[in-house]
């Protein structure tokens, strides 16, 4: 039976929100489940934009999870290993944490020994993200966004 926040669709789609947990500033954070009609699941957070669960079929037919992830938010929040996360505003290691462009050099915060790695201390992983839920003619999904200072 369908919770009370599980939408189930006319196309057989599901769509079920749920609370997620609270960073350390207490921002509020959703996990969502998405279903389409041959079982294939997956899960994600506004935390990061992270892809925490995708359970599919092997070739026996056998449902099981093929992503890197944790259960709780406290794992994405505590550990930095990036599973599932947008990567940004940069991918990679930022030597030294400084690059030149057009003859300035831009100085970044380092998080990976000497280098910036993955968007720095606060990359985009390591965000609440606008989370909306949606329905149209070219599926069900949710829209993250979030505008960066």
């Amino acid at each position: 039976m369908p919770s009370s926040t599980q939408r189930s669709l006319s196309d057989g789609h599901e769509l079920t929100p749920a609370p997620f947990g609270r960073t350390s500033e207490g921002q509020a954070v959703e996990l969502f489940t998405l279903t389409n009609i041959h079982g294939i699941e997956v899960r994600l957070t506004n935390y990061g934009g992270i892809i925490t669960s995708l359970k599919t079929p092997d070739r026996s037919g056998r449902f099981d999870d093929i992503v890197l992830g944790y259960d709780s938010l406290s794992g994405y929040l505590h550990d930095s290993p990036y599973f599932g996360a947008i990567v940004g505003r940069y991918g990679n290691r930022i030597a030294r944490g400084r690059f030149t462009l057009d003859g300035t050099i831009y100085r970044l915060a380092v998080n990976n020994g000497p280098n910036s790695l993955h968007g720095g201390l606060r990359g985009f992983d390591k965000v609440v993200w606008n989370a909306n839920p949606f329905r149209s003619e070219e599926g069900t999904g949710v829209a993250l966004d979030y505008t960066s200072a």
